[in-house]
């Protein structure tokens, strides 16, 4: 009505007197008591006019699309190095609620980001299909732990003669999705079960020894050492500390081949004293050796009062003659457990010295002698 009074005469007067008089419209009862009849209530003026109600929402509508400062603000987006944050949290096991109060985020929004990234990050990715089918790689994988010293080359003929062509660096990458590789069979002591009760007999009685007692001990060992090459190795496909698993290593026994023979100890404090054994060693070779450079060696490590001999059970070093010696010298000898020299950590001084003698290539027995003494000698004490 109070557009119609008005009589606007084209369109455009029409949308300025629609929007001056929804302004001048009553917000409340009393307001409309006050005015009078002049303006009534808008349920009433809807309810006379029905056909103000659609034209009077449109205008609203408009009018408030056109207010810059009604338009609601876009929030701010988060950066990427808090959503990293927020996804971390989330990982760590935090909830929502504890993530959005550590970093100050609406709950919604952290939930939001969680969301989005397991929707992204961990959706399948395109790329070539594998070669080999879950099935076949089962299949392998049983076939190397049941035998560990298969070839690469066999499962490749067993897939080849079910259809399936694959190259051996495909059987390598597949055994090395499954946690197995490629190694070298550890040489170890052939074994038998009473061997294995002594080894775990003396592993029980120095299980809580202190490690100050550990320290005073000299150990001593003979190893051979090659001029050239090095011993035939065997590869075997093993999972990660299962080196010394029966099924992953060669058992070897005594007497084995070599050019130079060498004896030597060393302590906690560093290596004693190095030997060439020119002749075969027996007994009496055996306790000249240690008259010679046993004592020498203690008292160049600075061992401690009452330290401790070891070594192994080799019959020249349990022969009576030997052990009445080593008693009127009043040396403390510690028991140890027959077929156990991978026990002594001496063998990882061999290693050791066998690698950097290696390396050096020497060319002659002379030259080999010298190389091990310079080595030896270069070895840290810790």
């Amino acid at each position: 009505m109070a557009v119609q009074r008005r009589s606007p005469s084209n369109l455009m007067e029409l949308e300025r007197s629609c929007k001056e008089e929804w302004e001048k419209l009553p917000k409340n009862r009393m307001e409309t008591e006050r005015s009078g009849r002049e303006h009534l209530p808008m349920m009433r003026i809807f309810k006379k006019k029905p056909h103000l109600r659609s034209s009077a929402e449109h205008l609203k509508a408009k009018v408030v699309s056109q207010t810059p400062n009604s338009t609601m603000a876009k929030t701010k987006e988060l950066s990427k190095d808090t959503r990293n944050k927020i996804v971390d949290l989330h990982q760590a096991g935090k909830t929502e609620s504890a993530i959005g109060k550590q970093l100050g985020v609406k709950k919604s929004t952290v939930g939001a980001i969680i969301r989005k990234w397991k929707t992204t990050d961990n959706l399948p990715r395109s790329g070539a299909p594998r070669k080999i089918s879950p099935r076949g790689v089962k299949m392998i994988t049983r076939m190397v732990s049941k035998n560990p010293r298969t070839t690469r080359g066999d499962p490749v003929n067993d897939l080849q003669r079910a259809g399936t062509k694959v190259t051996k660096a495909t059987i390598s990458n597949t055994l090395r999705l499954q946690g197995l590789k490629s190694c070298s069979a550890r040489r170890v002591p052939l074994l038998k079960p009473v061997h294995v009760r002594a080894r775990l007999k003396s592993a029980r009685e120095h299980l809580d020894d202190p490690e100050e007692d550990w320290e005073n001990v000299i150990w001593s060992d003979e190893t051979k050492i090659e001029l050239f090459g090095k011993n035939s190795t065997c590869r075997v496909w093993r999972r990660k500390n299962a080196e010394l698993h029966p099924k992953n290593t060669i058992p070897t026994v005594k007497h084995g081949g070599g050019n130079i023979m060498l004896w030597g100890c060393f302590s906690a404090k560093g290596p004693g004293r190095l030997i060439r054994v020119k002749e075969r060693m027996n007994g009496a070779m055996y306790r000249e050796i240690l008259s010679k450079n046993l004592l020498p060696s203690a008292r160049a490590l600075k061992m401690k009062r009452g330290w401790v001999f070891q070594h192994d059970n080799d019959p020249k070093h349990t022969a009576r003659a030997t052990k009445e010696w080593l008693r009127k010298k009043h040396f403390k000898v510690l028991e140890w457990p027959s077929q156990s020299p991978d026990l002594n950590p001496i063998e990882n001084l061999w290693r050791e010295l066998k690698i950097r003698v290696a390396q050096r290539q020497p060319q002659n027995i002379t030259a080999l002698e010298e190389i091990c003494m310079e080595e030896w000698a270069k070895l840290p004490a810790t």
